[in-house]
């Protein structure tokens, strides 16, 4: 899973000069020229403090403590509930999936948590679903081009309408969340956290702790931070009805591991190789984002005797180490033993890396793969996954859009 969405990220710097959308109410507005957030700023002071902002306050609330975990594992909880209530019968999952997931994102920023159906949840979901459809547009690949374009009035209004309605909702929701705020209790999430920082940065002309910088560094978090994940998980899920001696293993494993008796816990990974080996196989054969996001050179750079000048857009292909034929076994096949050794132990290769690399490597990281091990567990934990009878094998072959998605498909969850 890799949290960079750099696509959606820049048609939200677009939109957010053109529409011009007042910040929510805050007890502490000061506006300032600095709003770079946190995922596509350029190299520079304003993405250091946001870089460092965001990575230090994830690890408060998740890094070596059980505040993200606990929220992980009782949202899994109704994840379960939600397959569940399907009874068996043919569904398609990527709807609970995205739901799960996005609470866990909502948890972070808001500290709170969406009910399944709640109409705000639906529409947030419905928001961001056809905003992806959106940015895979050719219009929009323009746009992101020729950002002059969007001085035109009526053009925005007619090829961004579903990012426009996200950042609207999304704003409402920061309103609702920061009439809440105590700047005298400990910080309850990201938000609360950052609205400390715009108080100790009062008087500061230099800072980036700002309103407007809240709004894109949630609306980075929550859009890049959600997708991706989703995606992952349907892969997976699709993998194991592909591949059910592969998932008769992993649910060996959490029996004997883990039982019936109680949650996954992320303590339990270092037991589980081959659970970790087919997460991680999910993630290198599935290659959901192959041409990485873009990356700029900061000076002059030579290599191999070609000169790179500085200021020249990079697209990093991801697919050339996920897939190498030099490195993996059987790079084009879906196959865990890529990653264990010969006594079964978990090895992690170094042509794996799904997140990138660098200092802009990916910074949900962490959360991302904690959220992979404790849903995929929860879910082989209590159900068994099949092809509905009388439908064909679903297909291994991606669907390319803003990422590569799995093709539609349903499943029967019955459960163990």
């Amino acid at each position: 899973m890799n949290w960079t969405a750099s696509w959606i990220n820049s048609s939200f710097h677009s939109t957010w000069e053109l529409f011009n959308l007042s910040p929510p109410s805050c007890k502490h507005h000061r506006p300032s020229s600095f709003t770079s957030g946190v995922v596509r700023a350029p190299y520079g002071p304003a993405w250091r403090e946001q870089r460092r902002f965001c990575v230090s306050t994830m690890r408060n609330f998740g890094l070596g403590k059980k505040t993200l975990e606990q929220w992980v594992t009782e949202e899994a909880a109704c994840l379960c509930d939600g397959f569940a209530s399907h009874d068996g019968r043919p569904f398609h999952p990527y709807g609970l999936l995205s739901k799960a997931v996005c609470n866990v994102i909502a948890s972070l920023i808001y500290a709170r948590h969406f009910e399944y159906d709640d109409p705000n949840f639906v529409r947030l979901l419905k928001f961001l679903e056809d905003f992806m459809v959106d940015d895979s547009a050719f219009m929009l690949q323009v746009l992101n081009s020729m950002p002059l374009l969007l001085r035109i009035p009526w053009v925005a209004a007619k090829v961004l309408p579903a990012q426009r309605s996200f950042m609207v909702l999304n704003d409402e929701l920061l309103a609702e969340h920061n009439t809440g705020w105590d700047p005298d209790q400990p910080p309850r999430d990201l938000t609360d956290a950052f609205l400390t920082e715009v108080l100790k940065a009062k008087g500061n002309s230099e800072s980036t702790f700002n309103d407007q910088n809240l709004r894109l560094v949630v609306l980075e978090l929550f859009t890049a931070g959600m997708v991706t994940t989703s995606v992952t998980l349907s892969w997976a899920l699709l993998f194991m009805i592909l591949y059910p001696d592969v998932q008769c293993r992993v649910q060996k494993e959490i029996d004997e591991v883990i039982g019936q008796d109680r949650c996954p816990e992320m303590a339990d990974q270092a037991h589980m190789p081959f659970t970790n080996a087919v997460i991680h196989e999910v993630q290198r054969f599935a290659d959901i984002v192959p041409m990485g996001v873009p990356h700029m050179t900061s000076r002059d750079t030579e290599v191999q005797g070609f000169l790179i000048p500085k200021g020249t857009t990079l697209l990093t292909n991801l697919s050339s180490v996920l897939k190498d034929e030099t490195v993996w076994e059987k790079p084009f096949h879906f196959h865990p033993g890529h990653f264990l050794d010969a006594e079964g132990r978990f090895v992690k290769r170094e042509a794996f890396m799904p997140f990138s690399a660098g200092p802009r490597i990916c910074l949900g990281e962490p959360l991302a793969r904690m959220e992979l091990f404790l849903f995929f567990t929860c879910l082989l934990q209590r159900f068994s996954f099949s092809v509905p009878e009388g439908q064909p094998r679903p297909s291994e072959r991606g669907v390319m859009s803003f990422i590569v998605s799995p093709p539609p498909y349903q499943l029967c969850a019955v459960a163990r």
